[in-house]
């Protein structure tokens, strides 16, 4: 016998669902941040390496991590970190989002309200997690001047200088409460076997198509990415610290890839001391080239350090095409090629947007000792920001290009979009065939 929705069983299972999908984002993500970490070196931390991670972990969701300095009275420090490292985000997101909608795909039919207690619980519970990896996401680093008149000063008047971090709880939950909401709608919209309450049909073939050609478009520039990196772990020196770039910041360099490819641009400054980030050669020489002010990075720039650079625009325009060929295939087929390339046009451009967003850098480690040094001396700061206006407008007209020379290529290849396949015969009796 089937047992009725309020019954102890159905209330086990449902708050298992939803802990099975947190638990196993929240491993996914320590387990990602712990491999690219150790890799970088931080397992040399004393006694810090489980807050970093941690903290690192609340970086990827979005949580807020504020850098911290004291160096007596007499002193101060300056630090600042603003870096999303994508790769966890990357596996906490698609691991949440399996979990999450698992369960969903048994249902024929889903009803509004089900699915917004589905994501309350999950919800509850990812609040829940949030806060504990917040409260053990603190730590506080001694700094050694050695033999220096910095070190002379600080230890004549007993300064004791210090940098260390930790989350601010209230707007890493606030932020970390967005990121996930932002997640389930993102899955459910772009999961065609999972159904979606009745009121959200309409929805549903404008949109599911193209948020998951984007997708689609975004996953293969990181596996691209992935197979780029691991032949240079093989074939180039420092194996390590290649490993940790693919495991903290992958999305990050595939997606600004991407955005380059398709006529982007960003703009930063790269110090002649780093702060060790895992910056490509041509991008760090070209972050370099404006001394103390900004470089912009283009294409065309990263080329005259790389000739390889080139090949971003090649690999764009043929993932872009095969995005809007994606797109066609799962759309009806009733829909025509104007139709697509206006989805296509919005999706990439509201992708790039986002991915802009997500992309930026800003890092700076500094210390000031009664007036005494510069704060660069001590690695200084590492800027990468977006144009956001340029990103939107070429994720717009690429995206509006693709989408209908997609939308051709799909026709001639004689593909049928799902709802042809199923409701065509009904419709025809009625109505007469389709368009083909």
């Amino acid at each position: 016998m089937s047992q009725p929705p309020g019954s102890a069983p159905s209330f086990v299972r449902v708050w298992w669902d939803a802990f099975a999908a947190v638990a196993a984002a929240v491993a996914a993500m320590f387990a990602v941040a712990a491999l690219g970490l150790w890799a970088a070196g931080a397992d040399g931390l004393p006694g810090a390496f489980p807050s970093v991670t941690a903290a690192t972990v609340v970086s990827a969701v979005g949580g807020t991590v504020e850098l911290t300095g004291s160096a007596g009275v007499l002193g101060r420090t300056g630090a600042a970190l603003d870096v999303v490292p994508l790769s966890v985000t990357l596996a906490g997101a698609i691991t949440l989002a399996v979990v999450f909608l698992r369960p969903l795909r048994h249902h024929a039919v889903a009803g509004g309200r089900d699915l917004l207690a589905r994501v309350a619980r999950t919800a509850v519970l990812w609040l829940i997690a949030l806060l504990l990896i917040a409260l053990g996401a603190r730590h506080t680093f001694r700094i050694d001047l050695g033999d220096s008149l910095l070190g002379d000063i600080g230890e004549v008047l007993d300064v004791s200088p210090g940098v260390g971090f930790r989350a601010a709880v209230g707007p890493t939950l606030g932020y970390g409460l967005l990121w996930l909401l932002v997640l389930l709608a993102v899955a459910v919209a772009a999961s065609r076997k999972t159904p979606l309450p009745s009121r959200l049909l309409r929805f549903q073939d404008p949109v599911r198509p193209a948020a998951f050609a984007v997708l689609a478009l975004l996953l293969g520039y990181v596996v691209l990415g992935l197979l780029v990196g691991l032949v240079a772990a093989v074939t180039r020196g420092d194996p390590a610290g290649t490993m940790a770039a693919i495991l903290l910041g992958l999305p990050n360099l595939a997606w600004i890839a991407l955005g380059l490819g398709l006529g982007g641009s960003w703009e930063g400054r790269v110090p002649g001391q780093s702060l060790g980030l895992p910056l490509p050669k041509a991008l760090t020489a070209v972050l370099r080239e404006g001394g103390e002010g900004s470089s912009t990075v283009t294409v065309s720039s990263l080329a005259q350090h790389d000739g390889r650079a080139w090949l971003l625009v090649v690999v764009a325009a043929i993932a872009l095409l095969a995005a809007g060929f994606l797109l066609a295939v799962r759309s009806p087929a009733t829909m025509r090629p104007w139709e697509h390339a206006l989805q296509m046009g919005v999706a990439l451009a509201l992708t790039l947007f986002v991915v802009g967003t997500l992309t930026r850098i800003s890092a700076r480690v500094g210390l000031s000792l009664l007036g005494i040094g510069d704060l660069s001396s001590f690695g200084g700061e590492v800027t990468l920001r977006p144009h956001l206006l340029t990103l939107t407008g070429v994720g717009l007209l690429w995206g509006i290009v693709a989408g209908y020379l997609g939308s051709l290529l799909s026709r001639r290849a004689g593909r049928r979009g799902p709802v042809e396949e199923t409701a065509e015969p009904e419709r025809g009796r009625a109505e007469g065939p389709g368009p083909a």
